[in-house]
This record gives C-alpha cells, structure tokens and sequence, in this order.
C-alpha cells in the first residue's frame, strides 16, 4: 500500500497539482494562480519553482501518485515538508467590516479561524491585513484581455413551454456566456439549473465560440460551486473535470461582490432586453422551438453595430478574439460524474447496484469513481486503477482477470464440461450429481463451489467412499456439498439406499438435460 495521507494533506496534494497545471499546463502566472485557487502568488510561485528545478512537465506531474510528487518537490525546492495550503482572507470584505461599530480584529480573526482551522494566527492575520491597506490608495481599473475570461450565469427570467398533449407548463430556464473583451454573447434554454444542464451549456458555449478562454468567471450557483466560500470555493468535481479537458480554469465571483460578474450582469440584461422582450408574446411548445428563436436574434443581437464604438460585437469577436482563443480539443467533452466509493472485501466498488472490480490490493480503500454514460474509471490517489465499460445491468459483476488474486483467478480456468468429466473421473454417480447440480442453477458458475467442494471430498475419504455418497445423495434428492459431506461423516455411505419406491421423482424446470454442457463445450 502507498503512503496514507490525511483529510488536509490530501486537500492540499489536490491543491498543489491543481497550481501545477495551471502552470505547466496553461502558462497561467502565480498571480493568476492565487486567484483562481484562493491562495497566495508566493505559494503558487513556490511549487512551480519546485516543479522547474526537477525539470517536470505537466504530463509527468499527472501520472505520478502522491508519495511520489510529494517527495521530489520536497527534494528539490521545499526545505521543510509540504504544508497544507493556508487560504487567504478576505481582505476587501474585512476593510468593509472593521467600518462598521464594535467590529474588531479579535472578532474577523475567530470567524475567519472558525471557518478555517488551519488559517492563519491572529498576528500574521493582522499584518496581512495592513499589507493589503497600503494598497488601497493605488487605484486599478479591471480590463479584460482578447482570450481571457468568459462570464456565465442564468438570467433568473424563465420562458414558458407548453405540453401541446397535457396543456402542462413548465419553466425553461436562460444560460447567458459572455467574452469579456468583445461582448460576443451566447445564451440558450435550458430545461433546468442542474449540473448536467450546466455542463452542457458550457460545452455548447465554446462550440458556439469556436475556441475556449483561458478563465470562466462564473457566479455562486450551486451545480458548479459546491461550497461558496468566501475564502475558499469548493468547485463541483465535474465542473474540474470539464474545464481541465478544455484547458481552462474557473474563477467563483466572491459572494456578495456584484463588480466580479459585472460583465455577465450586463450581458443578461442585454439578453433580457433584446431577446427576451422580443419573444414575450410568443408561444413555445418545446424547448427546440424556444431555442432556435433564441438563435436567430442571437445573431441580430452580436451583429448590432456599437454606439460609440467602430464595429459589432461579432466584428470584434472575429477580428480580435477569436484567432487568440484557445483550440477546442478533438472531442467535445463527455458529461461525467464523481463519486467516492470503498472497495470492498471482494474487491469490487458499487456504482448504481451494478460491482466493478478494482485491484484486490485495494480493498478496503476509499477511491474515487468517475463515470460516464459508456464508461467507469476508478482512481486512487490521483492514479487511475482500473477502467470498465458501464453496464446497467443490477446485481450483476464487471470483473477484469488481473484484478483478482492468483487463487481467485485459477477458479476461471474451470468450465462446465471440465468439472462434469473431472467429477466423472471418480465415478459415475457422482458425475450425475455433479452436472445436476450446475444444470439446476440459472447460472452455471453459481454451482461451481458446490462442485468443487463434493469433489475435493474425494481426498479425505477415499474416491471409493465419494461415490457411494453420492449415489446415495441422488437418491435422496440431496443435491448439495453439507448433504454429501454428512453422508461421509456419519458412514451412511456404507448402509443400503433406499428402495427405489421411496426416491423422490426429480423434476425441475431449469434442468437442461444430459449433454448439454458437452454440446456447449463444443459450439
């Protein structure tokens, strides 16, 4: 087994991989880094210098386990073992709070420690704050470069659809995506805010766009970020995973802070405006039809010629975004989910009643299950395990071979035929209670033990003794190992059976007859 690592400590590997791709990856700066991941420019700087001493790239860093990365960086660069990444504070919320009556340091400091165990000391809380205060005299305007950002939100106005059969209506919710610089604007219906809808809307907004930005700003809401903290967002696992297929990173506006969505704000009202308003007299029966007007004036809306400004902002978009945005990846991406799952003691993790086997070293380990509508991939500590085609069947088992261990894996060399002419070797009756016992199971493999168990009885008792058991057993109607066994134990094997016209008549549907297996073995 690998290293374990703790709750923190794997929140930070997570954390540290995440600044190595964004930096090796994407050629995003520390600065940018800080932003997007809520931790300081010198912590991003510190691991990417580490990553640049030991000459990494990003496709090294990605298949490398944790242990592993964990101790080159500390080799190369780190002096001390890593710690977990302190999130920052938020300095512009506390500036705002400390003006309000009886607010005190004291009193930020124990909310922000509440939140964040693992934050800073009241000290150095204190002198980060007066750092960022020299500062506020210098006054920055935002600007958005060609290629950077892409603003997403819903516009919180519905459209109406009706059920052309039931008279039903339901409320189609409007996904709104704007390039920060040209003001090239995509918007669609959606049937709903989940995470699918949400994921689907981005991977069509950059099909639209033709290329992807280097960074989303994207609002609080719930299917992309799954805890909006003020110090620290969680993002949807999902979400991770579609931007990191695309290339790109996720900025979570701050809560509260209208100025770090302003772009998206006015491309939803402009949405409101020029689209919306125009179709507030129309009738939709389908979430097609409601999409497909949305496109028309989508278009009338990016080829509207500016006020105060040469061009359109689909002039714009093609003259000076679009050559600068990056390539869209030869596939688009495919939805996937995440969940946790433990392996269990049979080496097989559970996904919607359905097992998948994963290592037999692994059982007990928690590891992270990504699926997909055709595929299941397990991941531990960063590395994926194994990979299997999704089947939807319940109850059933996907097992790979080189999952299980040796013992298990010479049970798969038995076949029906093969442990009918074993059990045959010993004697005649036993080969018949043999092949009817996996003749009267739904599935041969489900008899395989019993079979195996009546046969190795032969070693303690002699082939002879086994026989005669099993003789007995048919007559009986006792068509299992405990029968058998107890023959053997309580020398029954050596008394008379019993007449003829008191044996059970054997009758049973799922009995598929002599020879059955041997013309299986055969086709």
């Amino acid at each position: 087994m690998q290293g374990q690592h703790s709750q923190g400590e794997e929140s930070s590997m997570r954390t540290i991989r995440e600044i190595l791709r964004l930096g090796l990856s994407i050629g995003l700066s520390s600065r940018i880094i800080g932003l997007s991941l809520h931790v300081s420019h010198n912590t991003a700087q510190k691991y990417l210098k580490a990553a640049d001493k030991a000459n990494l790239n990003w496709d090294q860093v990605k298949v490398m386990n944790d242990d592993d990365l964990y101790k080159l960086l500390r080799g190369q660069y780190l002096k001390s073992e890593l710690q977990i990444v302190r999130p920052l504070p938020d300095f512009a919320y506390i500036h705002q709070e400390l003006k309000k009556p009886n607010v005190t340091f004291e009193l930020l400091w124990q909310e922000y420690k509440t939140a964040h165990p693992d934050g800073y000391q009241s000290t150095q809380f204190r002198n980060l704050y007066h750092d960022f205060a020299k500062t506020l005299q210098v006054s920055m305007r935002q600007t958005h470069e060609f290629g950077d950002a892409m603003f997403v939100d819903y516009t919180g106005q519905t459209v109406l659809i009706y059920d052309r059969i039931t008279g039903a209506v339901s409320e189609a919710q409007i996904f709104v995506a704007v390039l920060g610089a040209s003001n090239y604007t995509y918007a669609e219906a959606t049937p709903d805010q989940s995470l699918p809808s949400w994921i689907g809307s981005h991977v069509r907004t950059f099909e639209y766009f033709k290329g992807v930005p280097r960074k989303i700003v994207c609002d609080n809401l719930k299917a992309g970020v799954t805890s909006a903290s003020r110090y620290e967002p969680d993002l949807n696992p999902t979400y991770c995973d579609m931007t990191t297929h695309y290339g790109t990173v996720v900025l979570p506006a701050r809560v509260r802070k209208p100025k770090d969505k302003a772009k998206v704000e006015v491309g939803v009202q402009v949405v409101q405006r020029w689209i919306l308003a125009a179709l507030r007299n129309r009738k939709f029966f389908s979430l097609g039809e409601l999409n497909e007007a949305i496109r028309e004036l989508l278009v009338r809306l990016n080829q509207r010629l500016f006020k105060k400004l040469p061009g359109s902002r689909e002039s714009v978009f093609k003259e000076q975004e679009l050559p600068v945005l990056k390539l869209l990846p030869t596939t688009a991406y495919e939805y996937a989910q995440w969940k946790k799952a433990r392996v269990n003691l049979d080496y097989h993790i559970e996904l919607e009643g359905h097992y998948y086997s994963a290592p037999y070293t692994l059982a007990h380990e928690e590891v992270q299950v990504r699926y997909t509508t055709n595929t299941v991939e397990i991941f531990y500590e960063n590395k994926r395990v194994a990979s299997h085609a999704r089947n939807q069947r319940r109850g059933w088992h996907t097992t790979i071979r080189e999952h299980m261990p040796k013992s298990h894996q010479a049970v798969l060399e038995w076949t029906p035929s093969r442990i009918i002419a074993q059990a045959k070797k010993i004697g005649t009756k036993t080969g018949e209670l043999v092949e009817y016992i996996i003749s009267s199971r739904q599935y041969p493999e489900q008899g395989y033990r019993t079979c195996l168990g009546i046969i190795r009885l032969a070693k303690d008792f002699t082939p002879e003794r086994l026989e005669k058991a099993c003789q007995r057993a048919l007559a009986i109607g006792g068509h299992s190992y405990k029968t058998v066994n107890a023959i053997l134990k309580n020398g029954l094997d050596r008394q008379p059976l019993p007449s003829k016209t008191n044996m059970p008549v054997i009758n049973h549907d799922n009995i598929r007859g002599g020879g059955y297996f041997n013309n299986l073995h055969q086709n």
